[in-house]
C-alpha cells in the first residue's frame, strides 16, 4: 500500500507514473459532496499523460463547487488579474490529447488564454454525486455536456486528489486540488 500522505503528494509532484498515481489515490480515504465545497486552486499531476502541462498553459486555476447541482470544472485566469468561469463544452478535448505540444507551446498558448473570456459562461456547467470509482463511493463531478467524471479522494482536509476519465482517453489525467482559502470551508 502506498502511503497516503501530503508528504508523498509533494514527491508524486516531482513527477511519478499513472500506477504510483493509482496506488496512493486507492490509499485515500473517499470525499464527501459538502466535505469538497468552495473554491479550489488546481495543478496536474505529472505522470506522462498528454494533458500534463496543457491545463497550466492554458490558464487553468481551479474548480469551484457551490453546491450539488452548481459545479464550475473549468476556472481559468482571464489574462486581466481575474478568473473566467470557461464552459468544457468548447475546449477541443480531443485536439488537446491528440496535439498537446502544440497547445503547451507560448505560440499557441498565448492567444488560446485570450480567447478564454469568449468562452466564459456563468452557469454552473457540472454537477456533484457521490458515485464508486475504482471500488469506493467517493464525491465525483459529472460534466454536463462532455462524456467526463472527475471522482475526489482526501488527501487531507484542504488537499484533494482528482482522477479525470473521458470517454476515448486511454488513461486517466490525476491533478491536485487545494483549498483555495483553507480556513474557509462553508459553502459559497
Amino acid at each position: 500500500m502506498h502511503e497516503a500522505s501530503p508528504a508523498a503528494l509533494a514527491a508524486l509532484e516531482r513527477g511519478t507514473t499513472t500506477a504510483e498515481a493509482f496506488a496512493f489515490f486507492d490509499a485515500l480515504p473517499a470525499v464527501g459532496v459538502d466535505e469538497v465545497l468552495g473554491r479550489w486552486r488546481g495543478s496536474g499531476l505529472p505522470t506522462g499523460h498528454p494533458l500534463d502541462g496543457v491545463l497550466e498553459a492554458l490558464g487553468w486555476h481551479g474548480k469551484r463547487f457551490a453546491g450539488p447541482l452548481d459545479a464550475h470544472p473549468l476556472i481559468c485566469d482571464d489574462g486581466r488579474g481575474g478568473l473566467v468561469d470557461v464552459n468544457p463544452a468548447f475546449v477541443p478535448l480531443p485536439l488537446l490529447l491528440r496535439f498537446p505540444a502544440v497547445f503547451r507551446h507560448p505560440v499557441v498558448a498565448r492567444p488560446a488564454r485570450a480567447a478564454l473570456p469568449l468562452l466564459g459562461t456563468r452557469r454552473p456547467r457540472a454537477r456533484l454525486r457521490s458515485a464508486a470509482c475504482r471500488g469506493v463511493v467517493t464525491a465525483t463531478m459529472t460534466y454536463d455536456a462532455l462524456p467526463i467524471d472527475d471522482a475526489f479522494r482526501a488527501v487531507d482536509d484542504d488537499t484533494l486528489l482528482g482522477l479525470m476519465e473521458a470517454r476515448g482517453m486511454r488513461d486517466p489525467f490525476f491533478f491536485v486540488l487545494r483549498r483555495a482559502t483553507a480556513a474557509a470551508r462553508t459553502p459559497l
